[in-house]
């Protein structure tokens, strides 16, 4: 295992007490302020040392070829990557005419503190200069919830005993150097000077830069503006070149005096706009935020996650570390979808370049469950995105033979960047996932319009790439043949049982809607060919074993050495890819993951079986898995099994368990930390478009209590491990009807409902994983 506690637990911050250059890149992750448009890696206000310098703009991107030593027909020639636009976090300190750099002189102390409830990154530093100067350092930076295209930060410094000459040094930088891109599909492709210069004005206190990305095109302004709050006179004096512009201040401090600067941050970017305009979008940002303050800024942050907060929060008494690392999962989910406004929302968020700041279906299979329930209007606007990209997915559909539309495994802008067919391409689970992330939307908010606006068409064109890639046999059995499941150690498939439920799910949520309200183009024959083939739909099963094949003869394969592998992780960067295929090795839940989005496809038994059978071939070389294994060794009764994996799942970046947090988050990861514990722990479920709940508590925990959005109303939940209470909020009206362990009850602001907590005995013992790989051990 890579990773170890590297954070004082608390239950609202995440503080670094100590600065550790060995782990800069995974803090600059941790560490990152976003708000779904703009995002600003966790880089020292001075910029260097640097792990990967990084300011990301949701939707910026540069082209790339993609070489193939062998090509053939449909493979995708462009790839898209995400920019590294416009450094404006750059304040440098220069104490006498000696620069701030960690590296030198004596750091008497260094601190970073991400506060949860804030919605700040705050830095507090006491340096000693070679030459014996002392200075106190205090910054505080963030990403504006409430005005997407606005950062800001203020930086102090005081002169702690002596008379000091302070320069401030504050910068925007385009075509910062990036470092090399190692041996590992995980991470991006490094980009030489993709901006071009456009334009450059120099305003009263600051500047703005024009960019353009030299392949792709898109256009870019950053503009930054300045406060600054001095005991005496001061110069201030801003130059402009081509890739940077600087606004240096300078002052004396005397000791114990502070300088105090506020830099005002704003963004914007646009394939269609012209540079004039977009400069004045940059320039507006600014003028807004000044007038705004800082204070305003600060104060607005607070105001907007106490709302947030207010109907989401996750309450764990028992395991402090959970705690710590559920709120901070939650934080980052935000973060990455709370104004990402009809753009994708990346694996990595906009925290780091991993997978080249691609969309996969993470977002829809793991991020936006948790937004529905907490902030449904991201869902909507993710949802807006997929359909503004269907026509290329109709298109991509069109190239691989199929009706209806195919969504890119990866993207940014719409059209298929992975190169991999085998991993990418036939992943056409992605479409059903997308499908489901609609009927989600609407059954948890309530909510027609977004399926009458957008959710329809994309039900009906994913309905039409299944039934045009399915096949009836002989017997009358719908197969889906050729298919990569969520496995990627298994590819290409028969009959994948997660695929085949799940397109199923998506042709019968099709025809609904259809019938709901009335689809232009879609005739009764094809609503009715959709229901038979979801009615018919072929699922694999083992009668021998008492199992089901994650697809067609999985159960047949030869097993993996998994001694002989211990200590290889991830497995696919120490064997080939055609030893993984053949043999019976799961790099993340498959068939459990069906169960888990599936689970009227299984009866109990079936469900302990399938747990039994592939905890034990389960490598989780995915971030992905852990939060699935937990909820459904939960389902199966083995909760403190579940515990130890809600933990993994949530501590996969806190900890850098995978060694490779330096290179973005595991948004999905993060999400499903929260799935762990509200869908494991307090066996929360949508069955049949009922809400129910069949708590089920570890032994180490003594109380968790969540909250959710339900149609409008605010569920308050708490469970013990002899009671669960339930309550709801939002006007005398609010009222609410679900499922406790099977009986229903209605909740009322005046009736709050509590009711005894049914054990459940597993039906089988506790399985084990494969050697290094029980929770805590993996890669």
């Amino acid at each position: 295992m890579v990773g170890e506690p590297i954070f004082p637990v608390e239950p609202w911050c995440v503080r670094e007490p100590s600065l550790d250059l060995d782990r800069l890149g995974a803090a600059e992750s941790v560490f990152a302020v976003s708000n779904g448009h703009l995002g600003l890696r966790g880089n020292l206000d001075e910029g260097e040392p640097h792990a990967i310098p990084g300011t990301y703009l949701n939707g910026f991107f540069e082209e790339r070829p993609l070489p193939y030593p062998e090509g053939g027909y449909g493979y995708p020639e462009q790839g898209q990557t995400v920019v590294d636009v416009t450094n404006g976090k750059l304040i440098r300190l220069l104490v006498d005419d000696e620069p701030f750099d960690v590296r030198y002189g004596q750091l008497l102390d260094h601190e970073r503190v991400l506060d949860l409830r804030q919605g700040v990154l705050r830095r507090t530093a006491d340096w000693v200069s070679p030459a014996g100067r002392r200075v106190r350092v205090r910054s505080t930076r963030l990403v504006s919830f409430t005005q997407r295209a606005v950062a800001a930060i203020e930086y102090e410094v005081e002169a702690v005993d002596a008379d000091l000459r302070i320069t401030l040094q504050s910068a925007l930088v385009a075509n910062e150097d990036q470092p090399q891109v190692a041996d590992d599909p995980r991470v991006s492709a490094a980009l030489t000077r993709p901006l071009v210069a456009v334009d450059q004005d120099t305003e009263q206190h600051g500047a703005v830069l024009l960019h353009r990305a030299r392949a792709s095109g898109v256009l870019l302004a950053a503009g930054m503006d300045h406060e600054v709050d001095a005991p005496g006179d001061y110069d201030e004096e801003t130059d402009v070149r081509e890739d940077w512009a600087r606004t240096t201040v300078v002052c004396v401090l005397a000791a114990g005096e502070k300088l105090r600067l506020v830099k005002y941050l704003g963004y914007g970017w646009s394939s269609t706009r012209t540079p004039q305009a977009l400069r004045d979008q940059a320039a507006a940002a600014l003028n807004g935020a000044r007038y705004t303050g800082w204070d305003g800024l600060l104060q607005h942050q607070r105001e907007f996650l106490d709302e947030f907060w207010d109907a989401a929060d996750v309450e764990i008494d028992g395991d402090p570390v959970l705690q710590q690392a559920v709120r901070f999962s939650l934080f980052h989910v935000i973060q990455a979808g709370a104004r990402a406004e009809r753009r994708a929302i990346p694996a990595k968020g906009l925290t780091g370049p991993g997978y080249d700041g691609h969309a996969f279906w993470d977002s829809e299979g793991f991020v936006l469950p948790l937004l529905a329930y907490t902030m449904p209007h991201a869902v909507a606007d993710a949802l807006h995105w997929r359909r503004s990209i269907l026509d290329k997915a109709r298109h991509r559909a069109a190239t691989l033979g199929m009706k209806g539309a195919a969504f890119p495994w990866r993207t940014i802008r719409g059209e298929e960047c992975s190169a991999y067919w085998p991993a990418g391409t036939a992943a056409l689970h992605l479409n059903a996932v997308i499908a489901r992330a609609v009927e989600q939307y609407r059954l948890i908010t309530g909510d027609l319009t977004l399926e009458r606006d957008c959710g329809l068409e994309i039900l009906v064109e994913t309905a039409r790439l299944w039934a045009s890639y399915g096949h009836h046999d002989h017997d009358g059995s719908w197969h889906i043949d050729g298919v990569t499941g969520p496995d990627e150690y298994s590819a290409v498939a028969d009959d994948n049982v997660f695929t085949n439920l799940m397109a199923a799910r998506n042709l019968r949520a099709a025809a609904d809607a259809c019938e709901r309200h009335g689809a232009a183009g879609v005739s009764r024959e094809e609503i009715e060919a959709w229901r038979a083939a979801a009615d018919a739909v072929h699922i694999p099963y083992d009668e021998r074993l008492g199992v089901h094949p994650q697809s067609e003869g999985f159960t047949g394969y030869a097993p993996w050495d998994f001694h002989a592998s211990r200590d290889q992780q991830p497995l696919m960067l120490h064997a080939p890819y055609f030893q993984l295929y053949r043999h019976q090795v799961v790099k993340q839940a498959d068939l459990v993951l069906a169960m888990h989005w599936c689970p009227e496809a299984f009866t109990p038994e079936q469900m302990a079986r399938n747990v039994d059978y592939y905890e034990r071939i389960t490598v989780r070389d995915s971030s992905l898995s852990a939060c699935t294994q937990a909820v459904m060794c939960a389902e199966v009764g083995h909760v403190d099994l579940a515990h130890a994996y809600a933990n993994e799942a949530a501590l996969v970046d806190l900890h850098d368990t995978h060694g490779n947090t330096g290179h973005g988050l595991h948004l999905a990861s993060l999400a499903g930390a929260w799935s762990a514990i509200v869908e494991g722990f307090g066996g929360l479920r949508l069955k049949d478009g009922r809400l129910c709940l069949a708590p089920r508590l570890p032994r180490a925990l003594d109380r968790v209590g969540f909250r959710v959005r339900y149609q409008g109303v605010r569920l308050c939940v708490e469970v013990d491990h002899a009671e669960i209470r339930i309550s709801v909020r939002d006007g005398a009206d609010a009222k609410l009807t679900l499922l406790v362990d099977g009986e229903q009850v209605e909740v009322t602001p005046e009736q709050p409902v509590t009711r005894p907590v049914t054990r459940r005995e597993p039906l089988l013992p506790a399985p084990s994983q494969p050697p290094g790989h029980a929770p805590g051990q993996g890669s």
